[in-house]
C-alpha cells in the first residue's frame, strides 16, 4: 500500500491520504445495495405473480400443456373415435351444421364392427320429466339397447343424479312453439342428436306426459320385428286435413299428397335421415303451413309419403284419448289410473302389424299428469301381473285353449305382458324369443 504526501505550505504540516483504503470500504457496500434491490425485485415479482395466480386461475395453462401431448396408447384417429357415441351432448353446432354432419350416410351398407341396435327415446318436453320414476324402472336392466334425449326449453337445466337414466342427456335447445315449425325444428334436432350414435337404429318422440304400456323386451322386439315405422299418414278431405293446404305448396306438393297424422311418431335410422335431410319440402312447410295450419301434423307424414311411403304402417304406436273433444287430449290424473282404466286401453283394439292382424296396437300412452306417478307406480307390476295370470288361468281364452298347458308354462319364462287378444298374436310374441308353437 503506496502513500501519497501532499505539499503544503510553509509552516503546515504534511498530511498524508490513504486512497486504497477508501475504495476497499465503498466496494462492499454497493454490492449491498445491489443485492438488496434484487433481492426487493424478487419479493415483488413474487407477489405480483401470487396474486395473478389467485386472480386468474392457472387451469387453463395447464390445459393448454396437457392438451398437447397425446398418450402413447391411444391413436387420435382410431376406428373407435367414428362408431363411439358422443360422450357429451352438449356441442357447439349450428342447426344448420347439426342437421349436415347428422345426414352423412355411409354407402357400405355393411358394419365393419358388431352393431347392437338401440332405440332412441326421444322427449320432447317444456321442463322437467315427472314421470321418470318410472321409465326408470322401465329401463333398468337393458343398457346397451338404447339411449335417451331431451330437448327441453333452453333456460331449464335438469337435475338427476349420476346414476339416472336422464343424466346429462339434455341436448342444445330452443324455443318450440306448439303448432309452428318451431316444434318441427325441435323434433329435427332431436333426430339428428339421436342420429350422431350410429348404433341407433329406431327412434321414438315422446313428451313428458308418456308411459309404456309394456315392458321394454316386448317394445324392442315389436319396433325390431316390424317391417314398417309407425307414422300416422292419412288423407282426411275435411277442413282440417285437405282444408289446411294452399296451393302456393305445388309443385313440391300436391294435394292429392297432403297427408295428416300424429305429432308422436317412431322412425327407423333411413326414414330419420330423410327428415332432417329434407331441404325439398321444408321451405314450403315453413312458409305456407302458418299456425292455423298445424305444420306438426302435416310436414313429417306429407313428406315422408312421397318419399318413402311404402315403409310406413300408417298408424301411431301412442295412444290418446280424443273421446272428451277439444283441440287437446284428455289428462288422466291419480284418479284415472286403475286396472279397469288399463284394460279399456289395451282391449278391443286392431290394426295390422307386418300385414297381419293384431290386438297389440299401441307401445306407449298420454297424457298423464304428474299426479298419476303414484298410482302408476304401485299399479304397473300388479297390472302386468294380473294380465299375465289371467291369460294363464282363464281356460276359455284363446291363448290356453290353442297352446294349452304349454302355454301356461311359458307365461312363467316370458317377461309380463299385458292382455292378448288373439292366438296370433301369441304366436308373434312367442316368435320373438325364438319359440315354436308347431
Amino acid at each position: 500500500m503506496q502513500s501519497r504526501v501532499v505539499p503544503l505550505e510553509e509552516d503546515k504540516v504534511p498530511v498524508v491520504t490513504n486512497r486504497t483504503t477508501s475504495q476497499s470500504k465503498a466496494l462492499p457496500l454497493r454490492l449491498f445495495q445491489i443485492l438488496l434491490l434484487f433481492l426487493a425485485l424478487c419479493i415483488a415479482f413474487s407477489v405480483i405473480s401470487v396474486y395473478t395466480i389467485r386472480r386468474f386461475g392457472i387451469q387453463s395453462v395447464v390445459t393448454t400443456v396437457k392438451s398437447s401431448f397425446q398418450p402413447c396408447y391411444e391413436e387420435p384417429n382410431s376406428f373407435q373415435q367414428w362408431i363411439r357415441p358422443p360422450s357429451n351432448l352438449i356441442h357447439t353446432m349450428s342447426d344448420k351444421e347439426l342437421l349436415w354432419t347428422a345426414s352423412i350416410v355411409p354407402r357400405v351398407k355393411k358394419y365393419p364392427f358388431r352393431r347392437v341396435p338401440k332405440v332412441a327415446f326421444m322427449f320432447l318436453t317444456k321442463g322437467p320429466l315427472p314421470l321418470a320414476p318410472l321409465w326408470e324402472r322401465f329401463l333398468k336392466g337393458h343398457e346397451g339397447l338404447f339411449s335417451i334425449y331431451i330437448h327441453s326449453l333452453p333456460t331449464f337445466h335438469a337435475n338427476f343424479p349420476p346414476s339416472s337414466v336422464f343424466y346429462q342427456r339434455q341436448i342444445p335447445s330452443q324455443v318450440s312453439e306448439w303448432g309452428r315449425m318451431s316444434m318441427c325444428d325441435a323434433e329435427r334436432r332431436l333426430l339428428a342428436n339421436a342420429l350422431l350414435d350410429i348404433s341407433n337404429e329406431w327412434f321414438i318422440l315422446l313428451s313428458e306426459s308418456c308411459i309404456p304400456l309394456y315392458n321394454f323386451n316386448v317394445i324392442y322386439h315389436y319396433i325390431l320385428k316390424s317391417g314398417y315405422s309407425f307414422m300416422g299418414a292419412f288423407d282426411d278431405p275435411g277442413p282440417y286435413g285437405r282444408g289446411r293446404y294452399n296451393d302456393k305448396m305445388a309443385p313440391e306438393v300436391d294435394i292429392s299428397q297432403w297427408r295428416k297424422g300424429s305429432q308422436w311418431f317412431e322412425v327407423n335410422r333411413k326414414l330419420a335421415i330423410n327428415i332432417v335431410g329434407d331441404t325439398t319440402f321444408y321451405p314450403k312447410f315453413e312458409q305456407f303451413c302458418r299456425p292455423a295450419c298445424y305444420v306438426d301434423e302435416h310436414y313429417f307424414p306429407t313428406m315422408l309419403t312421397i318419399e318413402a311411403g311404402n315403409l310406413l304402417a300408417n298408424r301411431s304406436i301412442t295412444w290418446v284419448d280424443w273421446s272428451r273433444g277439444g283441440p287437446h287430449p284428455a289428462t288422466f290424473g291419480r284418479s284415472d289410473v286403475t286396472v279397469e282404466f288399463f284394460k279399456r286401453i289395451v282391449e278391443g283394439q286392431n290394426c295390422s302389424y307386418n300385414n297381419r292382424a293384431s290386438s297389440v296396437c299401441f307401445l306407449f300412452a298420454r297424457k298423464f299428469a304428474p299426479s298419476a306417478l303414484e298410482p302408476l307406480l304401485l299399479l304397473s307390476p300388479k297390472c302386468l301381473c294380473c294380465f299375465s295370470s289371467s291369460l294363464c288361468r282363464t281356460a276359455s281364452g284363446p291363448l290356453l285353449s290353442d297352446f294349452g298347458g304349454r302355454w301356461q308354462r311359458l307365461c312363467l319364462s316370458l317377461p309380463s305382458l299385458f292382455l292378448l287378444a288373439s292366438s296370433d298374436d301369441a304366436v308373434l310374441i312367442l316368435s320373438w324369443y325364438n319359440i315354436s308353437v308347431a
